[in-house]
């Protein structure tokens, strides 16, 4: 038998008990030792060994564990069951909540899933090569399994080209690390309609990674990477994640670092109904490094930042913010008096 990997990704509450995550991970590991928490909603499990022990098959043994979340959390969950960890994260990806989808382990199934797919849902795959695949007329992952790798890292470099062949024919040789993650800390905007306004979420943005900045400073850490999770109209969602040049604590640079993101995404009209932001691999500030530069621009920003810090520990974060922030702020506040209701700002996790 084969490996059978499960991804989950589960329909957490708003304002849910920070300890829960790990009362899930308990729970899960009850199935498995082999349990790895990527995200506070989203958990990756290998069911290889478990499958005998339970004496269930692959869906069987989904099933149970989706029901055991069900039960102790009330927590409904979606899931994909694979052969490796990229078939199962497409899978679960395409998946309703309470629902699962699981691809046998036959290269028939496996290439009855995935040919069809578009190739931007494969990892690695961003806008920019979705665009050079494009104009080649390599739109699915079907179009791209015909083409030799050597002509796939002609058009977009070794590296890059052979990952794209490997992922095309299903392969993927990535392990469930039991591993605890670095620790992260994250803050999310919900808008209070469907946003259209690419200029809204960019403030959403900048917001989030003020909070995420002040926090960082105030904690003593320092972010080596950044995530940002958007949340559709139609419950479906996006994530990105970028390694910084160097961790950083900043907020001018963390909003560089988020800008890079949404960008990387090519939205088009897209109804967002939130935005989170989560700054990962944290380290002690005492470990950072600031790299030479010859554009002393960095270091207005930096030197208000520690200005508005002080104001901020003694009145309140409220007192100073980034005047686009204040602008989006007078617009929200009307809207919202309009409205009769609060405008809503990042939430904390």
């Amino acid at each position: 038998m084969g490996r059978r990997i499960l991804h989950l990704r589960f329909g957490l509450p708003a304002g849910y008990d920070a300890e829960l995550p790990e009362r899930l991970r308990r729970l899960l590991e009850d199935i498995t030792p082999r349990v790895q928490m990527i995200e506070p909603d989203m958990a990756v499990l290998d069911l290889t060994g478990a499958i005998p022990y339970w004496k269930r098959d692959a869906r069987g043994l989904t099933e149970l564990v989706q029901l055991r979340a069900l039960a102790h959390f009330g927590l409904h969950s979606s899931a994909g069951c694979a052969p490796n960890r990229m078939l199962a994260a497409m899978a679960c990806a395409l998946t309703p909540p309470g629902q699962r989808t699981v691809i046998d382990d036959s290269p028939e199934a496996i290439a009855d899933f995935l040919r069809p797919r578009p190739v931007r849902e494969l990892p690695g795959v961003g806008v920019r090569t979705a665009a050079t695949l494009g104009e080649y007329g390599l739109h699915t992952v079907g179009d791209v399994v015909q083409v030799p790798q050597l002509t796939l890292q002609r058009l977009l470099g070794a590296r890059a080209g052979r990952a794209l062949h490997e992922h095309a024919q299903g392969r993927d040789t990535a392990i469930v690390d039991p591993t605890p993650a670095p620790a992260s800390i994250s803050t999310e905007h919900r808008f209070v309609r469907d946003e259209l306004d690419p200029t809204q979420h960019r403030r959403a943005l900048l917001a989030l990674a003020d909070d995420l900045g002040a926090r960082l400073r105030t904690s003593g850490q320092i972010a080596s990477g950044l995530t940002c999770t958007i949340h559709y109209a139609d419950q479906s969602s996006t994530r990105r994640s970028r390694v910084l040049s160097e961790a950083t604590q900043h907020t001018v640079l963390l909003a560089r670092a988020a800008y890079a993101v949404y960008e990387s995404l090519g939205l088009q009209r897209a109804r967002v109904r939130s935005i989170a932001l989560r700054a990962d691999a944290l380290r002690p500030v005492d470990l950072a490094t600031r790299q030479l530069t010859l554009d002393a621009s960095d270091d207005k920003p930096l030197a208000i930042e520690a200005v508005s810090d002080r104001a901020r520990a003694r009145f309140g974060h409220q007192v100073l913010y980034p005047a686009a922030l204040a602008i989006g702020s007078r617009r929200s506040s009307a809207r919202h008096r309009a409205q009769g209701s609060r405008p809503e700002g990042p939430r904390a996790t």
